[in-house]
């Protein structure tokens, strides 16, 4: 599979905070995602092929979805200042993405795929729904030959975000992202536990905080 079209829109339109400039993208290729996942064909491909094509097929649909309703500022809407939890919800189990003649929802890729098939849990750092609280957007793609070090890499760098993860030594308190709730059990299928998992020298009885997640738009201003 060619992976190389999106990796070109990824360094054209995303810079290395992971913010993507979507004013550009949608005023100078507004198709292209749609056009390159259109050429890929399932042909009995590797399990790193597989385990790269979701992850970058998660990505790409939702800057896909969003690229049409842009300006927004979140994928969260409010009505009146209250979250319409009905359209959040549809962004991810609206089953109206096409790849391979067949139509899927992003939950599904995530659930069904990449964490039902993988059993992985550090693909949690790499798909993205264009949120400042969710990891940041990689400008390259995924590519079967380097993915478990990009994953690695992914993680690593999560973790070490003070805007998602930090210890706080003198209260014993874990602040950290509720991506390690939401998802707790793929984390606690490697490490005994989350502050385990984050760093073995936290002291097991070490109490969590989950920090509030931002779902203000992943977005780049125009230079």
């Amino acid at each position: 599979m060619d992976f190389e079209p999106w990796n070109a829109l990824l360094q054209t339109y995303v810079n290395d905070r992971g913010q993507v400039n979507y004013a550009c993208w949608k005023q100078e290729q507004p198709s292209a995602i749609t056009r390159w996942i259109s050429t890929l064909e399932w042909n009995d491909p590797t399990q790193n092929e597989q385990l790269s094509l979701w992850i970058n097929l998660y990505n790409a649909f939702v800057i896909e979805k969003i690229l049409p309703r842009y300006p927004i500022r979140s994928i969260q809407p409010k009505i009146l200042g209250i979250p319409n939890w009905i359209a959040f919800f549809q962004f991810f189990y609206s089953v109206d993405r096409t790849a391979f003649n067949q139509k899927f929802s992003l939950a599904q890729i995530e659930n069904e795929f990449l964490r039902k098939q993988f059993q992985e849990p550090r693909i949690h750092f790499a798909i993205v729904c264009a949120s400042i609280g969710c990891p940041l957007l990689r400008n390259e793609a995924y590519f079967p030959d380097r993915v478990y070090q990009q994953l690695e890499d992914d993680a690593n760098q999560f973790i070490q975000d003070p805007n998602k993860v930090k210890y706080d030594v003198d209260r014993n308190i874990l602040y950290c992202s509720k991506i390690f709730k939401w998802y707790r059990q793929d984390f606690l299928s490697v490490a005994p536990s989350i502050p385990a998992y984050i760093n073995p020298d936290i002291p097991k009885d070490a109490k969590i905080s989950y920090l509030n997640y931002d779902w203000s738009l992943n977005q780049a201003t125009a230079n």
